[in-house]
Parts: structure tokens; C-alpha cells; sequence
């Protein structure tokens, strides 16, 4: 059975976490009392016994917190579970939004010990359903709908044979790990006929989300947009919106991006840059909100305004 073993808070960034008898998880605030859930996809942090036990043959004084994470837990491989993976904790329901993290090279722990588990072990979580988590609490992971998926990698080289495809492989693998079963891979060029009636195709087939990459910039034989656009029935413009937003965080070049998204019968279109990291930055930035809208599209349940505090 996976259970809880330890909570912990910190109340100023740049120190350790301290065991605490309980914690309370917030909607949209994450920890109560802790001062790392400013992060909208690292509001709550998570790591597994089984992964400080790699390195308590080295520094065997090792407590919880001392990785920073706000749940110590036991019995679950967390860096296993896909990114939307939800986790009842006692009367809390967590779903999981990035798995690890951008390692900090001077922490301590790697200091002494050469290591650190947390950048690859260590998950983050939002708060679906408030609540209070304590040592000993039951840990379920949720069955999900899996959701099948198309990647299409729009490029005049690649169809030709000129280039390998380095976008659509890269793109295939992220949604493989956030749990998505891919069904289509397809390749086609940067031809705005050839590009709607690919996405016909998947949409006829009832695949549930389908992703283009490439044929977003300004070159004019950049046209994988308008070629979306016309296979759609609505538009969805608030992903193409937090993807840019996301982008523009790191370079401003971002704004020069013209992906789109919308709907077609019950599959969702979104097209992301044929760059695999510019992709990858711009799924990221959507992903954690992909199954609520597939939810709504295909008929499951959802709720818009999220859960309500209890």
C-alpha cells in the first residue's frame, strides 16, 4: 500500500524543509505556510523513500525535507506516473504537473554526497480538491481516461526524404510520457491542401488530440495556421495564447509564432513549432490543461471554475 511517511513546509525560500505534524493544500496556493508555491506547475513537490534510499548509504542522517519535498512517500514510483496523473492523499485529490526539475548544482546534498534524487525523482503536483495531508495518509493513484493521439510534422524536406524528422519524434515522446497513446505519426508537406486533409483524416478517425509541428513562422511556406484554421469548426485561441506567453519568457522571438489551435468534431488540433525545444517549451506551457478541455469536448465531466474550497 502507498502511503504518506513525512509532510514538510518551509517558510522562507533558500532553506531546508521541516517536518510538520500536518499540512493543509490549497487550490491555486498550493502548501499553506510554505513559501515555494508561487509556481503555478510546482505548487506541491513529492518524492519517493525508495529514491532518498539511494543515497543513505552515503549520508545516512538524511531527513525528510531535506530534498525539499513537501511529501515524503512510500510505496508509489511517482517519476513513473504521466504528467495529469491524479493522486487522492487522505481527503485531497493532487495531479501531477512536471516531473522533476532543473537541477540546483550548489545544493548541499549534492555537495556532500555527489547526488541529488530530486531533479529526476522528485514530481510537482497542483491542488485539485483542498484538504489536509498527514503522515500515514493513503496514497491512490486515480484511474484517467488514456486519450489516443496524431503527431504530423509538416515540412517540404522531411516528405521529401532531404531530412530526418527531429520535431515529430520529439513531439511523439512528450505526449507518450504524458500519457497519451499515439496512433498516427505522419509526415506531410508545406502544402496548406496537404496539411487540412491530414487533419480531416485523424479528425475522421476520432482522434482525440491531434499535433502539428512545423510550418509556423513567417516564411512563406509557413501555412500549417491557416491550413488548421480551415479544417477547424472553433477556434481555441487561449492554448496558441499561453503557448506565446510561455515563449515570450524566455525569448522574444516567441511573438513571431502564428500556431493555432481549434476543434474539429471531437478531436482538438494544436500546432506547435517544428523546433523539438521551442515544442517542447510550448506543450509544457498547456499540457496540465489539456485533459480538462478533452473532458468537455468528448463528454466527460468537468468543471470550468475548478473544484470550490471545502
Amino acid at each position: 500500500m502507498a502511503n504518506v511517511i513525512a509532510v514538510c513546509i518551509s517558510e522562507e525560500k533558500g532553506v531546508r524543509k521541516h517536518e510538520v505534524p500536518a499540512i493543509d493544500v490549497r487550490f491555486k496556493e498550493g502548501v499553506a505556510g510554505d513559501a515555494h508555491g508561487d509556481d503555478p506547475k510546482r505548487r506541491v513537490s513529492l518524492l519517493g523513500d525508495e529514491s532518498v534510499e539511494k543515497l543513505r548509504g552515503v549520508l545516512p542522517e538524511l531527513k525528510p525535507g531535506d530534498f525539499a519535498e513537501n511529501i515524503l512517500t512510500e510505496g508509489v514510483v511517482l517519476y513513473e506516473l504521466p504528467i495529469g496523473t491524479k493522486l487522492r492523499i487522505g481527503g485531497t485529490v493532487l495531479e501531477v504537473t512536471q516531473i522533476g526539475k532543473e537541477c540546483h548544482h550548489g545544493c548541499e546534498i549534492r555537495r556532500l554526497t555527489g547526488d541529488c534524487v530530486m531533479p529526476r525523482e522528485g514530481i510537482f503536483a497542483e491542488v485539485v480538491k483542498e484538504g489536509r495531508i498527514k503522515p500515514g495518509d493513503e496514497i491512490e493513484v486515480l484511474k484517467t481516461e488514456r486519450y489516443n493521439a496524431a503527431v504530423i510534422t509538416v515540412s517540404d524536406r522531411c516528405a521529401a526524404g532531404e531530412r530526418e524528422d527531429a520535431g515529430g519524434p520529439a513531439v511523439k515522446a512528450m505526449l507518450e510520457d504524458a500519457g497519451y497513446e499515439i496512433v498516427s505519426v505522419s509526415i506531410v508537406p508545406d502544402e496548406t491542401d496537404a496539411i487540412k486533409a491530414e487533419l480531416c483524416r485523424c479528425a475522421s478517425e476520432d482522434i482525440a488530440l491531434i499535433v502539428t509541428t512545423g510550418g509556423t513562422g513567417f516564411s512563406p511556406r509557413d501555412v500549417t495556421p491557416e491550413a488548421t484554421e480551415y479544417a477547424c469548426e472553433r477556434m481555441a485561441p487561449g492554448i496558441p495564447e499561453a503557448m506565446r506567453a510561455a515563449g515570450l519568457k524566455i525569448t522574444e522571438r516567441a511573438m513571431l509564432s502564428r500556431q493555432a489551435a481549434g476543434i474539429r468534431g471531437r478531436s482538438l488540433i494544436i500546432n506547435l513549432p517544428g523546433s523539438p525545444k521551442a515544442a517542447k517549451e510550448n506543450f509544457e506551457a498547456v499540457v496540465s490543461a489539456l485533459e480538462h478541455g478533452l473532458k468537455m469536448l468528448r463528454g466527460g465531466p468537468a468543471d470550468c471554475a475548478g473544484p470550490p474550497p471545502e
